[in-house]
């Protein structure tokens, strides 16, 4: 199984987590995952959602190894097996206002801190994507990012702010980083994910912010940000790197927006 997804070039981290998926599978019956059938996985999913230990997100992620385990491996007809997939709730994501963004990263001394915090927001990259930025992707002369193996292994490019372009050649100069952009105390090596995620933490709660909101809130913010800014939703989708427009269009949502400057199209029918 793990040669079949290194093979389709699956990430490291959906292989890291179909395999552990596989193998707490396996331990729960203790027996070979190739053995276990459509309708022991279903017990077990259901023995899952029972303990409520687990999110419908975690088991989607069961469901989908066991798919790779039958079709890839076993190279079964997985329309016969017939797993239904749990509907998930759907939540509108968390945004932050644009005062909010302004206070975490003026509440921000540490300049690898707000440069790392500032970039993030400034290009709508996921955590992932930010980890693994080299200094070789940024095309300051056509004011770009290349983002290489983004989500689903697929590169594009985002926008490079000028501000932002100025704010890391002073990082660079302080920090002099090797390989890539973030990196930890070992040069060449990138920032982890948890200490990326851990410092933001604490830069939110010293802006005094209380709300639900994790440092992947800074990539929704940018995208509801940019379509409060008249950008086009294609563009947009573009930018996140998202496969289908109808994920990009949950910002349609989040969008402040004033009914008053809004005419009915009714006042234009003479124009």
């Amino acid at each position: 199984m793990l040669r079949h997804m290194q093979l389709k070039n699956y990430s490291k981290r959906t292989i890291d987590t179909y395999l552990s998926c596989i193998l707490n599978l396996s331990k729960f019956y203790n027996r070979t995952p190739e053995t276990i059938t459509p309708e022991e996985l279903k017990e077990y999913l259901y023995s899952l959602l029972q303990s409520k230990k687990t999110s419908i997100s975690n088991i989607n992620q069961v469901i989908s190894a066991y798919k790779v385990l039958m079709t890839g491996v076993l190279e079964k007809d997985w329309t016969v097996i017939k797993i239904s997939r749990p509907r998930r709730e759907k939540k509108l994501p968390v945004v932050f206002s644009k005062e909010e963004i302004l206070r975490i990263i003026e509440r921000t001394i540490n300049l690898k801190h707000r440069a790392i915090i500032s970039f993030a927001y400034s290009t709508g990259l996921r955590l992932d994507e930010v980890c693994k930025v080299r200094l070789s992707d940024i095309d300051s002369s056509r004011m770009q990012i290349r983002v290489s193996n983004g989500k689903g292994n697929k590169s594009r490019y985002t926008i490079l702010s000028k501000q932002i372009l100025e704010l890391l050649r002073e990082y660079w100069r302080y920090y002099q980083p090797k390989s890539y952009l973030f990196e930890g105390r070992q040069k060449g090596v990138p920032l982890s994910h948890s200490t990326i995620q851990e410092l933001f933490r604490h830069r939110m709660a010293a802006a005094g912010i209380r709300k639900p909101a994790s440092f992947h809130t800074l990539r929704h913010s940018f995208a509801t940000h940019l379509l409060e800014q008249g950008i086009n939703l294609r563009i947009i989708q573009t930018l996140l790197g998202h496969n289908s427009i109808r994920t990009t269009t949950i910002y349609t949502h989040l969008q402040n927006f004033d009914p008053g400057s809004i005419t009915s199209p009714f006042d234009h029918l003479r124009d």
